[in-house]
């Protein structure tokens, strides 16, 4: 099983993410993308890189509003599994999709 984060770690990788909150036991992101299809394109995008990583995130798609909220809910909380795919996520939001 993962091992949690100390409260110490998140801070300190926090301070390398900081477009992603800390919510309790959870990292949450906001991505608001400049249409409902270029939105859901970056679900899929991110929906291919947690599935290479076996650790999927919890996703909710407002209109073009879609909030990324990530936590190992085995190990009952944040770790660096969830650092990852946060890290993945920013990487794949700031790069164009390709066609």
């Amino acid at each position: 099983m993962a091992e949690l984060l100390s409260d110490p770690e998140i801070d300190s990788a926090l301070t390398d993410l900081p477009a992603w909150r800390r919510d309790g036991a959870t990292l949450v992101r906001t991505i608001e993308s400049t249409s409902f299809p270029a939105a859901i394109v970056l679900v899929d995008r991110v929906a291919e890189a947690a599935e290479s990583m076996n650790h999927h995130p919890d996703i909710d798609i407002r209109w073009r509003t879609v909030t990324y909220t990530l936590s190992t809910h085995s190990a009952g909380g944040i770790t660096a599994a969830d650092l990852e795919l946060a890290r993945r996520i920013d990487a794949l939001a700031s790069s164009p999709p390709t066609p």
